[in-house]
């Protein structure tokens, strides 16, 4: 049995779902792809058991098959070489399989694909219930690189460690905390006929990012899995089970002063601050006053520190409030694309909105960042 393929094009999608595939498992079955060709069109299978990753592309065979090949060596091989066309030859006696170019033959060992864990299907057709909503990639990519930043890294907090998404009658609301910083943004123009919530994971959130493009993606929701259908990969995900926190009640109502200031400009002198920031605490002060914010920072162990003066526009009472640089630095970055952001601020020891002033059409996004003490 032999079936032919290009090596760009095996490439392409080898790489699209190497991600899924663990580099360090007790199950060493995992540290393969699986190979099904069916009347011409072959599936890539890699999985972690958590998340898995398909991949289809057509190839010309001689008849169906299956079977278990080792993915890092492949993909090495696979890459390595020029455009060409690889002969793959099964070798069923030994359990070898051939590689061949105009030029070079290669040989690895194959498993049988009884060994490879199942990988769950998640479409109309599954026991449980699933809800399927229709998102343009670009736009899912968009809501997904503003908000995956403020996903918490601590285990002992499940929940935060993904990306909420909750269907909502004014449409599909993306969020992400760390108890820090909190992320919320609405697309208007996304609308399924439920109210749900679900959690996915930032694996899995990470590598979506990576694989998106322009073109329409099929989402099904059941209880535990989700899966991103794309043209020619799907991502399928177990979800996370813990409920997510009532994020809307950390939203606060009462901030009435109003700052507004060049995004780039304040993220410059923020980036330049971080160098004077003492490194466990990365403390930057802003003092606030009608038509200036005055940045500083202070590193304590060396006597280094640095302050800027900004122009800006502020209404409201002067106030000394910290930040951690770091965290500023990365809301400040996600809204580059904004000419100016508006900080809704109450006192130094209350939550901060920070907001695009130009407000994009089917979108509304929200950042919120906790202060730190000044004289902590």
């Amino acid at each position: 049995m032999e079936f032919r393929v290009n090596s760009k094009e095996l490439e392409k999608h080898l790489s699209k779902i190497i991600p899924a595939v663990p580099t360090r498992t007790p199950m060493k079955i995992l540290e393969n792809f699986l190979f099904d060709i069916n009347d011409g069109l072959l599936t890539i299978y890699a999985t972690d058991l958590d998340l898995s990753l398909k991949s289809f592309m057509n190839v010309v065979s001689d008849a169906n098959l299956k079977l278990v090949l080792p993915a890092k060596l492949l993909y090495d091989v696979v890459r390595s070489l020029k455009e060409t066309t690889i002969t793959f030859q099964v070798q069923q006696q030994n359990k070898k399989i051939n590689l061949l170019t105009d030029t070079g033959k290669y040989v690895i060992s194959y498993l049988e694909p009884e060994e490879f864990p199942e990988i769950p299907t998640v479409n109309e057709e599954n026991k449980q219930e699933v809800n399927i909503v229709e998102i343009n990639g670009d736009e899912l990519k968009e809501a997904i690189d503003k908000t995956a930043f403020a996903m918490s890294k601590e285990e002992v907090r499940p929940a935060l460690q993904g990306t909420l998404f909750e269907f909502t009658e004014e449409g599909l609301r993306f969020v992400t905390t760390d108890g820090h910083r909190l992320v919320n943004l609405l697309k208007r123009n996304i609308n399924a006929p439920i109210k749900k919530q679900y959690i996915v994971p930032e694996r899995a959130i990470n590598i979506l990012s990576r694989i998106l493009d322009e073109k329409i993606v099929k989402v099904y929701f059941t209880n535990t899995y989700a899966s991103f259908k794309l043209n020619d990969i799907e991502l399928i995900s177990r979800l996370i089970s813990q409920k997510y926190p009532d994020y809307a009640s950390v939203i606060p109502l009462e901030n009435e002063y109003l700052l507004k200031v060049k995004t780039q400009e304040l993220n410059d002198t923020i980036k330049r601050m971080m160098l004077f920031s003492t490194s466990n605490t990365r403390k930057v002060k802003f003092s606030l006053s009608k038509e200036n914010i005055e940045v500083k920072a202070e590193d304590i162990d060396t006597g280094a520190s640095g302050e800027e003066k900004l122009k800006c526009e502020y209404q409201g009472e002067p106030m000394d409030i910290g930040f951690n640089s770091q965290y500023m630095n990365e809301i400040l970055s996600h809204l580059s694309d904004s000419e100016e952001v508006l900080f809704k601020l109450h006192s130094p020891t209350k939550a901060v909105i920070i907001e695009p002033v130009e407000k994009k059409e089917e979108l509304d996004l929200m950042m919120l960042l906790m202060p730190v003490r000044i004289n902590a």
